[in-house]
């Protein structure tokens, strides 16, 4: 490990000082934008439009964004709790999101949309600035790493034609894009200090700036609590530097580093008694997760013409996450003994390089991008016993012998792929584009299998040895169309091919829960979107959309019962067979202060609502039990609204969330015993934000669900559970923040 992080940071470093030499004028600095607009192409100033809705340029350096489904939401303009990561905040405006709420600080983001699994946030491609930040991207799309909100810029959404550029996932893509240091000084401090309930409480400071031709920023965020629940507690600690350097005019280098550890006590789940009863007990206080996460990335961007830019990105990831607990069955009492140790270790490195070039055609000008992917993976995943004690101890009890299993998980993703935006009449475009991979998935390893009595006594002890590898060549096409009769109406629409592939959990888990079928493959299928967007009268912005989600063999879970001697149900987790989700998605922004003319002495007030209605259904199953059922992680509707105004320095914004009942398997079970399965109850939740800003001091406080809702979003086979995870019930937070 220590070898892999000396090799990490030796390219970084050489990669600086390489790119660094070729400068030619020290004093010819000039601010550097992620966007270059291209003469054939409208492109809509998002970042600086004055409606409450954005959305992506069409086209940016590297991607193209017509004629698709997209989200941008600038963190400045939202009165949030940006220091608790609040997810039901942060995404107001994006219609459909299913979000799970697993811990009350965002240690985790766990979001889902068109009925996929909101686990880690796993069925999207997660990005910090460009580059992926999840265990795998294909092997083990699992983020363990979530940028906290107080470094970020701005969240930038693609939804499932995403995948033509960014990768294979249903979801689409999630970016993160981080701060930059102030452009129009040397030095600019800012520091963040707060409190809240249960013993919350973080710091963050962070020092940036422009000089010599270098915009630099530095940030560092600690946050701890105790926890709503007993065996709850947290400490996080996340650390980010950049510096983007301008070499000439026309070219400039950026490189980027960010670290985050967290350790945190889990207090398990509940059975739905259990729930129902008394939600704050605890019935686990031997569970811990421990992360340690380290991203980086070297950048270089060039204009090679005036029709022609180039953009690298070489990124790295060398992260690790452990858990130690009692993983048996929720309703089953924990006696002590050995715990449950799961070890995972992560390293990755790969490079996208793509050009944007204007070309001319059929008298007009097109713009295409053309690019290459590279990635190279290896996972290393071990499970044994640990410690019989109840500290956050991540030592195996016998390392050499492990009771659970040793694997790798090299995993390799070549790609090449194109999409252009090609202008076909006045006001009609067309957005093409194709994707070619090569995907090879390996496991090498062994596990034990173990069989005890109801006494504990062990009455089948075998080591099974196990290498499996899996190649293919994945080929996607997609295409888009765009009109546009004036400046505040587009009508859009899309079909675009989707992929998943099986990821390592898949091939090989060890959990009394959860069992994995041997021959589960991957999952194929397509998306088609078709909406309107626009303006109207300057005071109502509108985001409106139908899609179609097809799966082919889809990956999921069904209740089983087990054989002799126990005859216990358990999780079953293989390719359900072939389903479908549908659904309209709408956002409204109303600037009720202009609607009304209202004056200007009085507050700016904006209404901005957002609802999904969504059907699903499995089409086809081997499993009689499953065909004409609803597909999992489906709410019938899910409804988000909220009020914001804004007075002089005063801030202020109150909104609901109502997510409707769905199922968390394909079996469509309502309960079981064990509560890894069942229904999500429909729920409602609201929250208040206000803050006061001066020019150099802030103030903001924030009091989430105000009306103290007991409900949950999810139920867990293993880690944080097993069984219903409660969402955190009233709590309120008070941040100071000061600016020099």
């Amino acid at each position: 490990m220590n070898n892999r992080v000396r090799f990490l940071f030796a390219i970084i470093l050489c990669t600086v000082k390489v790119n660094a030499f070729y400068v030619e004028d020290k004093n010819s600095y000039e601010a550097v934008s992620d966007t270059v607009n291209y003469p054939g192409v409208e492109v809509v100033d998002s970042l600086n439009s004055g409606s409450g809705l954005r959305r992506l340029d069409d086209v940016q350096t590297g991607s193209i964004y017509a004629a698709k489904k997209t989200e941008l939401i600038r963190i400045r303009d939202l009165t949030i709790n940006t220091s608790t990561n609040n997810a039901r905040q942060a995404f107001a405006s994006v219609a459909g999101l299913n979000i799970w709420e697993s811990d009350g600080a965002g240690l985790q983001l766990s979001i889902g949309g068109r009925g996929l699994s909101p686990n880690r946030t796993s069925n999207f491609n997660t990005r910090q600035n460009g580059y992926d930040i999840s265990a795998d991207p294909l092997g083990y799309p699992e983020a363990y790493y979530t940028p906290p909100l107080d470094i970020v810029e701005r969240i930038e959404l693609v939804r499932g034609a995403g995948s033509l550029r960014y990768g294979t996932q249903f979801g689409g893509t999630l970016n993160f894009v981080l701060r930059k240091g102030d452009n129009t000084t040397p030095i600019a401090v800012r520091s963040r200090l707060g409190g809240g309930s249960y013993g919350f409480a973080t710091g963050f400071a962070e020092l940036g700036g422009t000089a010599y031709q270098t915009n630099y920023i530095a940030s560092y965020q600690f946050k701890r609590a105790d926890g709503w629940r007993p065996n709850s507690q947290f400490e996080m600690h996340t650390a980010n530097a950049s510096a983007t350097y301008t070499i000439t005019p026309l070219w400039w280098v950026k490189a980027d580093y960010t670290y985050m550890s967290y350790l945190a006590q889990q207090p398990g789940g509940l059975t739905d008694n259990q729930f129902y009863k008394d939600p704050t007990v605890s019935v686990r206080a031997r569970n811990w997760f421990n992360v340690i996460w380290n991203v980086a990335s070297i950048q270089l961007d060039g204009i090679l013409s005036d029709r022609t830019a180039i953009r690298s990105l070489t990124f790295g990831n060398l992260s690790q996450r452990q858990s130690v607990g009692d993983l048996s069955r929720i309703n089953q009492a924990d006696l002590g003994g050995a715990r449950t140790l799961i070890d995972g270790q992560f390293y990755y490195f790969g490079n996208e390089t793509t050009i944007t070039t204007d070309f001319d055609f059929l008298s007009d000008t097109s713009v295409l991008v053309t690019g290459v992917r590279y990635f190279r993976g290896e996972t290393r995943q071990r499970q044994g016993d640990g410690s019989a004690g109840s500290d956050a101890n991540f030592k195996f009890t016998n390392p050499n012998n492990l009771e659970g299993s040793d694997y790798t998980f090299p995993n390799d993703d070549a790609a090449l792929f194109a999409e252009a935006v090609i202008p076909i009449a006045n006001d009609w475009r067309l957005v093409p584009g194709i994707r070619a991979e090569y995907i090879t998935t390996r496991a090498d390893g062994w596990y034990r299998r173990r069989i005890k009595d109801l006494a504990g006594n062990i009455v089948l002890d075998s080591v099974i040895d196990e290498q499996r590898s899996r190649s293919r060549v994945v080929a996607l096409a997609g295409i888009g169309i765009s009109w546009k009769p004036n400046e505040g109406l587009e009508l859009y629409g899309n079909a675009t091919q989707n992929y998943r592939s099986i990821t390592f959990s898949d091939l090989r888990v060890t959990n009394p829960n959860l069992v994995i079928d041997p021959n589960i493959s991957d999952e194929r299928g397509y998306t088609l979107d078709l909406g309107t967007r626009g303006t109207l009268f300057g005071s109502v912005s509108f985001d409106a959309s139908i899609f179609y989600l097809r799966y082919s063999d889809r990956i999921g879970e069904v209740l089983r019962v087990g054989g002799p001697p126990y005859y216990l149900p358990y999780t079953y987790r293989t390719n359900i067979g072939d389903a479908y989700t549908s659904g309209i998605e709408a956002v409204v922004d109303l600037n009720i202060s202009q609607v009304f003319e209202l004056s200007e002495s009085l507050p700016t007030i904006h209404w901005l609502i957002n609802g999904s209605a969504m059907r699903s259904q499995y089409l086809e199953s081997e499993a009689a039990s499953v065909e004409g059922n609803a597909v999992e992680f489906v709410p019938a509707y899910i409804i988000r609204t909220s009020l914001s105004a804004q007075w002089s320095r005063v801030r202020c914004s109150i909104s609901t969330s109502w997510v409707g009942e769905h199922y968390t398997d394909a079996s469509n079970a309502v309960y079981t015993a064990s509560a890894v399965t069942g229904s999500i109850p429909a729920y409602s939740v609201t929250d208040l934000s206000i803050s006061y800003s001066a020019s150099w001091f802030s103030i903001e406080g924030s009091l989430n669900n105000i009306l103290n809702a007991y409900y949950f979003t999810r139920r867990a086979s293993s880690y944080p559970g097993p069984g219903i995870i409660p969402a955190e019930p009233r709590t309120i937070t008070v941040i100071a923040q000061f600016q020099f």
